[in-house]
């Protein structure tokens, strides 16, 4: 298949812009009248929503951790459907990866990073430098990003931050030594923040008209500072053609075939919480649903007083609820149907925010009291790749069931009852138990990508149907 034309931001160290450039690019370039495919490296909920804004198209994520190296270049592909070019916005820094205890040979690349991934596209890389601080000791930085590995194709840099035209004029000369055109140069620009919160920034959906207007002062300040036909033109050398696209028929069809499972034979309905209290979540976990048979519906818990009809499982994904849990705690119709739901031996799969809005209270307001631990919320960060192992049979998985999730959360949970964890794995020398599966439930802080665990949704809407009496909707 023919490339479709990719650029992928990245920088030399996390704090360098690259979510200000990107989703700026990204609304330059679909004002300009491009058809933009946003992504984002990582597991990362929060810039998508950014990109998604600007492109007015859903963002998605690339994680060779969470999906495997193979589907990368199938879920790109998927993403590109009806675009012409698409922008990729790398993580950390652009050699940076999953940190393990397994030793790198020379030639590799670190599993997950922006490298890896811009190597699995064939999508030339461009660089963005916080300039400030920076002098002519920029090229000896570019040559060695440069050099480092052939398989990444640096194609040019754009400077952020920069102070004075003298600044820039160093800069400039710094980068002709090495032989890298610069696409733009930006100045400070106090009008891009977006407040942030102990997770990153605040959530496009949560911020609202605020984000809006800072997504709009980024694609501005892109549109007038880019050359936006130089990067469009560097995008078109991407030297990988397209995957076949990643399709969620495809992956539910063979979850069922290894695991025996059948498509359900009466409407599932699947409500999955939304709203700002729980803006977590990838795209294709929709979608993947849907092809399941799954009719989903959105709730708000903060704001719905019941499921919606014939609700035969629920999904909590993550977010922020120690922000809205007051709101949360207050909405008891909501509450109470969730509880009622449980009891009826209904599915409920719920990660991280999810397993507080389960949990009998956070920070001691009640909660739905579905599994027994009690949360609460700490300044200590808990962020990271974990190798789980399912340790028994529930409505996601079999027992020995194995996958790669991710940890992101400041809040802890006390058990207040006995429990089978969800989850076991070793942190180093520790094992690790973690989440809940109670009946119906799995609950637990582990993220994981559902197209890399596609068995899983498969399962929750088998689950689904067998749990509604035979002709009862609900």
């Amino acid at each position: 298949m023919t490339p479709t034309p990719a650029i992928v931001i990245a920088a030399p160290a996390s704090g360098s812009g690259k979510t200000t450039v990107a989703t700026g690019l990204i609304g330059a370039l679909a004002a300009a009248g491009h058809r933009v495919a946003p992504f984002k490296v990582g597991p990362d909920f929060i810039d998508p929503g950014y990109h998604a804004v600007a492109a007015h198209r859903p963002g998605r994520n690339l994680d060779p951790n969470l999906v495997g190296a193979d589907r990368v270049p199938a879920l790109f592909a998927a993403g590109c459907a009806d675009a012409d070019i698409a922008v990729v916005e790398g993580v950390m820094g652009l050699f940076d990866g999953r940190i393990t205890d397994e030793p790198e040979g020379p030639d590799d690349i670190a599993h997950g990073s922006t490298a890896h991934v811009a190597a699995l596209l064939g999508a030339p890389v461009v660089v963005v430098i916080d300039a400030a601080g920076h002098g002519q000791t920029l090229a000896a930085i570019l040559h060695g990003l440069r050099g480092f590995d052939p398989r990444v194709d640096i194609c040019g840099v754009i400077l952020n931050r920069v102070g004075s035209p003298r600044h820039e004029q160093v800069l400039r000369a710094a980068c002709d030594r090495v032989g890298l055109p610069v696409f733009a140069v930006l100045r400070r620009a106090p009008e891009l923040a977006v407040p942030s919160r102990h997770l990153g920034l605040i959530p496009a959906v949560e911020h609202g008209h605020a984000a809006r207007v800072a997504v709009d002062a980024m694609a501005g300040l892109l549109t007038a500072s880019a050359d936006l036909p130089a990067i469009v033109a560097a995008a078109r050398g991407r030297r990988m053609p397209d995957a076949t696209p990643w399709s969620a028929a495809d992956e539910i069809a063979d979850a069922r075939t290894r695991s025996g499972l059948t498509a359900p034979d009466r409407p599932v309905t699947v409500a999955v919480a939304g709203g700002a209290a729980f803006t977590f979540g990838y795209a294709e976990h929709a979608e993947l649903l849907a092809a399941a048979g799954a009719q989903v519906h959105t709730v708000d818990p903060l704001r719905d007083a019941d499921l919606p009809a014939d609700t035969s499982a629920l999904v909590v994904g993550g977010g922020f609820p120690e922000e809205h849990v007051h709101e949360l705690a207050a909405n008891h119709g909501l509450l109470d149907a969730v509880r009622g739901h449980a009891r009826a031996g209904r599915p409920i799969a719920a990660e991280c925010a999810g397993l507080l809005y389960l949990a009998r209270d956070l920070d001691g307001h009640r909660m739905a009291d579905v599994v027994p631990v009690s949360g609460h919320f700490g300044p200590s960060l808990t962020l990271g790749y974990r190798d789980a192992v399912a340790p028994t049979d529930s409505v996601l998985h079999t027992v020995g069931d194995r996958v790669t999730g991710h940890e992101f959360h400041r809040s802890t949970v006390t058990a207040v009852g006995d429990a089978t964890p969800a989850w076991r794995w070793r942190r180093g020398d520790v094992a690790v138990a973690d989440g809940v599966v109670a009946g119906s439930v799995h609950a637990s802080y582990l993220h994981t990508h559902p197209a890399g665990v596609p068995g899983s949704i498969a399962r929750l809407v088998d689950r689904a149907a067998a749990a509604l009496p035979a002709g009862v909707a609900r």
